[in-house]
Parts: C-alpha cells; sequence; structure tokens
C-alpha cells in the first residue's frame, strides 16, 4: 500500500488479472501446477493474490510501479529469512509477462496463520506485542551488504518525507470526517504539522516498510506467525517499522514491544507516531473507498488510540 505516489487517490487497478488469466499463465509457465486449482486470495494496491493448489500464493502486479517490487522479493527474501524469528514468504516460482498480462508475478508457498486484521481484539496480546518487537528487532539488526548486492535501494519514494506527504493525508482526513466516518482530525494533524521529518532524517536499516495489520499473520493463540508483502522492503529510517506498535498494539502492548524490540530514541519514536498517523490514514481512506470493513476498523481504531495518547 505505501507505494502510493504522494498525493495519488485512485484506488482502482490498471490491469486485474482474472482468474482464468492467472490459470492460463500458471499453467503455460509451470507446467507442474497446471492441474491445480487456482482461487482468488484478495486485492491489495499492489497486487491480486491467487491460491493456487491451496499451498502456494501467486501474486499478480496491479500496476506498473508494484512490477519491480516483486522482483525485489525474489532477489531479498531468501537472503533474510534463516535471520527472522518467524517465516516471511519465499519466492518458489518466478513468473514473466505473457502475451497479455505485462509484468513479473510470483509464486510462494503459504505460510499459516490468519492476517491480525481479521482478528478483532488481537492487539491486547503481549505474546504478539512480545512477538513483533522481537521480530522488527531482528530485521533491523540484519547486516544489509549482501541485499544491498542484490538491488536492495534506498527509500524510492519519501516515506518521510513531509512536503509530500502531508498535504495528500490532510485531504485524506478531511474526507473521511466530512463522510462521518472519523472524528475530528485536528490534533492528529497538529502532531504531523510539529513533528515535520527533515530531508536529512534518513538512516540505512533493512526495513519491511508497510507494516500494518493486513501484513501480519497470527496463529491461532494470537501470536505472530508470519510477515508478508515484502514490496516495500528498502534501507531506510527503523521508525516506518517501529510504526507498528501504534498501528495495530494497546499502549500496555505498546510497552511489551519496546522491551522486545530494545531502547528507541525520542525522535525516532516520534517519527514512528508520525508514520503510523499517516498510514493508519491510508488505511481507512482506502477501505472505506473499497468497502473493506476489517481494514477500516484496524485504521480508525489506529487513529483514535494515537489521537487519545496525544491529549
Amino acid at each position: 500500500m505505501t507505494a502510493v505516489p504522494a498525493g495519488a487517490d485512485d484506488w482502482a487497478a490498471q490491469r486485474s488479472i482474472t482468474v482464468d488469466e492467472a490459470r492460463a499463465l500458471i499453467a503455460a509457465q509451470f507446467p507442474e501446477l497446471a492441474a491445480s486449482s487456482v482461487e482468488p486470495f484478495g486485492n491489495g494496491w499492489d497486487n491480486t493474490a491467487y491460491l493456487v493448489g491451496g499451498e502456494f500464493v501467486f501474486r499478480f502486479p496491479r500496476r506498473a510501479i508494484a512490477a519491480p517490487l516483486i522482483l525485489r522479493e525474489i532477489a531479498i527474501l531468501p537472503l533474510l529469512a534463516p535471520a527472522l524469528p518467524v517465516p516471511i514468504p519465499l519466492p518458489r516460482f518466478a513468473g514473466t509477462p505473457g502475451d497479455d498480462y505485462p509484468w513479473p508475478f510470483a509464486g510462494y508457498a503459504r505460510l499459516a496463520g490468519t492476517t491480525l486484521c481479521a482478528r478483532a481484539g488481537a492487539g491486547d496480546s503481549a505474546a504478539l506485542a512480545r512477538g513483533l518487537g522481537t521480530f522488527v528487532r531482528a530485521l533491523h539488526h540484519i547486516d544489509p551488504r549482501a541485499a544491498v548486492e542484490r538491488g536492495l535501494p534506498r527509500d524510492e519514494i519519501g516515506r518521510l518525507n513531509h512536503e509530500s506527504r502531508f498535504r495528500p493525508v490532510a485531504e485524506r482526513f478531511a474526507a473521511l470526517h466530512e463522510a462521518g466516518v472519523i472524528a475530528d482530525p485536528s490534533r492528529l494533524l497538529a502532531f504531523l504539522r510539529a513533528v515535520a521529518p527533515r530531508p536529512d532524517e534518513t538512516a540505512s536499516h533493512i526495513v519491511h516498510g508497510d507494516l500494518y495489520a493486513r501484513h501480519l499473520l497470527i496463529d491461532e493463540a494470537g501470536e505472530l506467525s508470519g510477515v508478508i508483502d515484502w514490496g516495500d522492503l528498502h534501507l531506510g529510517h527503523p521508525a516506518l517499522d517501529i510504526a507498528i506498535a501504534d498501528l495495530v498494539l494497546e499502549p500496555a502492548g505498546q510497552t511489551v514491544f519496546f522491551e522486545a524490540y530494545g531502547p528507541v530514541d525520542a525522535r525516532t519514536r516520534a517519527l514512528a507516531r508520525y508514520r503510523a498517523i499517516y498510514h493508519a490514514a491510508l488505511e481507512a481512506h482506502y477501505a472505506w473507498k473499497t468497502s473493506d470493513a476489517p481494514l477500516f476498523r484496524a485504521g480508525a481504531s489506529a487513529l483514535e488510540r494515537i489521537g487519545a495518547s496525544l491529549v
């Protein structure tokens, strides 16, 4: 979702691939899967996903900007997986454009668990909070050199660029508030103005770049069981991932998260909250426009929780 260009407000796909088209592409390029079932598995801003044979998740870009992100995952995720405490998707099939489909695509072994946004109340879990803190810490401590050699870029779209991010988020807030689906956002907007990330506030940690409720898998006990959708993977500021504490955890869980993650300076914490507000507004607006009730609940709840903490 964070691949959305600053100011973009069009959630429609440039190219949606149908189940029949996906089945044909998979069968043509991976004959061993030709007899497998192909079922819809979800849509995001970047990709359309299909479940193949109940075992593999194939992701097809929905727009040109997402195509390089698939290639990034194919190249880099195998380097990261051994260093992380929970599973991440490992590309098993690397597809190429077809006669009527213009972009690369990929198939991954399906990971166990359900998305966090499908489980209301999971943000109260100390076990989830601890697992998230441990996971983000492990990711941020990976030596990035091998990933850089395989093409891991720096932040190419200014995820903490206040100049380009503030106006679009203010417009989304206005639309949501005018529609009566969120409370007055003035306190949140004032915080964004006060924090205003500086152009020189960059860092060189490996970051997921798009951690939120739909990219976290949890098991039946409510513990973290996987982290998916790594298209926004890059060398960036750790605040981008630390924002997950504000996005999905209640205050007590945030304390547990930071105990597991380790010390975070005050400025990084502020930038993480800046990112969380921006991302939650994006989630809520996207979900409102696409009638995605679970995701809207996740985004709107995060905004309400953060707003209450700023009193």
